[in-house]
């Protein structure tokens, strides 16, 4: 499932993974996963700016796959990304945790999940 999460998630004319299509699985504006991953606005339509995006873009993807795997689903996993409370973090979510530039703490507590550590 992970190969078709990042297969759809990716722009359909070039090798680089497609804002839009990111944003519209999260259900945000493109301002906001701008604002989530880092990036200005105009930067994550740019192509010029199409391998900073991709680079910035990348452990979303990752932590949506892998919480697809877990969720059932791509749509189950935008939910838990923005929704669900991590546990150790005070009532941060994912999305809150990679807003503050901590996308690696949720990929390590995913791959903790998916060992069995918090099951």
């Amino acid at each position: 499932m992970t190969a078709l999460v990042l297969t759809d998630l990716s722009d359909t004319q070039t090798p680089f993974l497609s804002p839009r299509r990111v944003s519209e699985v999260l259900g945000v504006t493109l301002t906001e996963l701008a604002g989530l991953i880092g990036i200005a606005r105009n930067t994550l339509t740019a192509k010029s700016g199409a391998r900073k995006v991709d680079a910035a873009l990348s452990p979303v993807v990752r932590i949506l796959a892998m919480a697809g795997e877990m969720a059932g689903g791509e749509q189950r996993a935008a939910i838990w990304f923005k929704h669900q409370p991590l546990p150790g973090w005070a009532g941060k979510t994912a999305y809150d945790l990679v807003r503050e530039g901590k996308a690696d703490k949720v990929l390590a507590y995913l791959e903790a999940v998916r060992s069995g550590v918090y099951a």
